[in-house]
This record gives structure tokens, C-alpha cells and sequence, in this order.
């Protein structure tokens, strides 16, 4: 897996052992940040952090911060890897905790863009609309979702765009309340 632009354009980084991440394709991340556009000083929450692919690109691309957040203990051993590998150790910060104790912990944290590509064997919705609350009042939400299955609809938040990946997809949300 590399990095796909940025300042740490072709970089190369791990993905975890097992088939309980599944890495995003370089086309899709791609497809995230052509996106969004301009991310320069942007914060940015990758609520199911994997590799840490989706918070590496971010930080290329120019993010302001990232915060990683990873349950599973092989995956988050594999992120603080890519991170130190690569250096940007500042801007990254990689904790491994289930996704919603630490929202509980941090109900008023905000951030300018939220990336959500949980796992599409465990779609929890409560858990989502949880996490899209982390949204700063017109910041982006990204979800990556299963292609067939309709995507969820999140109170305070407008549909932008869905962008369709063969058995995946991506969905944009604009919060606004």
C-alpha cells in the first residue's frame, strides 16, 4: 500500500495480518480526498483507523491533524507502525479504544472532517450516528458502505454525493445543524 499525494506522495505503509480490517483500494481513497479538495489545516477523525491509511493520506495531503481511532489490537499495532514509519508522529494521534467509549469520553470534540470505513461485517448504526456527532457544524462526513445496501441517513446532515466502487461505496454528508 503507498500513499497516493502529498507530501508523502509513493510512500509505502503496512496493512494488518487477518480479515478483520479490510484496507481501502488506493482508488477509492482517491475518490475520498479528490473529493473533499483543499484539506490544508483541516482536523480530520478516522473513526475505524485499520492501517491508518485514510489519517496518512490526510495528513499528505496537507490536515492539520489526525486522530486514528482502532479497536483491534493487531490493527493498531500496524498503525503505530505506519505512523512512526512515516514520520508524521505530531500530527497523528493513534489510540486503540472501542470507537464509542471514546466518543462517550469526548462528546463535545469536533472535527472538520469524519472518515467512517467500519467494518462491513458489523454495521452498527447507532454507532455511526454516535460518531457523526463528532462533526464540526459544516464539516464533511465520509462513509464507506457495502455498494448494494441503501446508506444510512444521519439526523443534522445533508446527502451530497454517493459515489458507487463495485461492492462498495462512498457516501458524503454535509452537517448543518
Amino acid at each position: 500500500m503507498r500513499i497516493i499525494a502529498g507530501a508523502l506522495k509513493g510512500r509505502q505503509f503496512q496493512a494488518p495480518k487477518g480479515h478483520r480490517t479490510h484496507p481501502m483500494s488506493e482508488k477509492m481513497r482517491g475518490a475520498i480526498f479528490n473529493s473533499l479538495g483543499d484539506i490544508k489545516d483541516l482536523t480530520v477523525l478516522d473513526a475505524f483507523g485499520g492501517s491508518g491509511a485514510l489519517s496518512l493520506e490526510a495528513i499528505s495531503r496537507g490536515a492539520k491533524s489526525a486522530l486514528a481511532i482502532e479497536i483491534d489490537k493487531n490493527a493498531h499495532k500496524t498503525l503505530l507502525t505506519n505512523i512512526s514509519g512515516l514520520n508524521p508522529e505530531e500530527q497523528i494521534k493513534a489510540i486503540q479504544v472501542n470507537a464509542s467509549a471514546w466518543s462517550s469520553s469526548n462528546e463535545n470534540t469536533t472535527f472538520d472532517v469524519v472518515l467512517l470505513d467500519p467494518p462491513h461485517d458489523d454495521l452498527r448504526s447507532d454507532l455511526l450516528v454516535r460518531i457523526s456527532q463528532h462533526t464540526a457544524i459544516k464539516g464533511i462526513m465520509v462513509l464507506s458502505w457495502p455498494g448494494k445496501a441503501k446508506a444510512p441517513i444521519f439526523p443534522d446532515f445533508e446527502e451530497i454525493t454517493i459515489k458507487k466502487y463495485g461492492d462498495a461505496q462512498l457516501v458524503f454528508y454535509r452537517r448543518i445543524s
